[in-house]
């Protein structure tokens, strides 16, 4: 448990450090740069994505807070959870707590990916692909879970 403790917290800070460098450039040192495929371009974010419950205005960081809170005494009261799932909530963690903490120091979360070829694209930034790369990760190991019950039953009833 020690090694994928220590595992998660390294991932988290990597990933939170990475993640609020590059946000700082493209709020301050202005980093923007347009491409064809894809720009890179300065947005604010008021609500989550797509900008869904902006109306939520000053109140969603809190929000979001409170479900970091009682997700973490989830996993805390689940030991066993974090053990089979400590990458994924490393990068969950990670992306999550460094766009709250955007929602604090800027008003809104930072974004700057801008896909923009064949159609529009939401803007996004490295925080968000961390926290879908934690639900994919999630999602293969729950699919290879229920593929090893499976064949676990089936061998069982032979």
């Amino acid at each position: 448990m020690k090694r994928e403790f220590k595992l998660a917290v390294a991932i988290f800070i990597a990933i939170f450090i990475i993640d609020q460098v590059v946000k700082f450039g493209f709020a301050n040192l202005g980093w923007d740069a347009n491409g064809s495929v894809m720009s890179l371009k300065l947005a604010y974010n008021y609500g989550v994505a797509f900008s869904m419950f902006s109306f939520l205005d000053e109140y969603l960081k809190y929000i979001q807070l409170f479900i970091v809170v009682l997700g973490s005494i989830y996993l805390y009261k689940n030991i066993y959870l974090f053990k089979e799932y400590y990458i994924a909530i490393g990068l969950l963690y990670a992306g999550g707590l460094s766009n709250i903490l955007d929602r604090f120091t800027y008003g809104a979360v930072v974004d700057y990916f801008y896909w923009h070829y064949g159609f529009e694209f939401a803007i996004f930034n490295f925080a968000d692909v961390m926290i879908n790369v934690s639900v994919a990760i999630i999602i293969f190991i729950q699919i290879r879970n229920n593929r090893r019950e499976k064949n676990l039953k089936e061998k069982s009833s032979l």
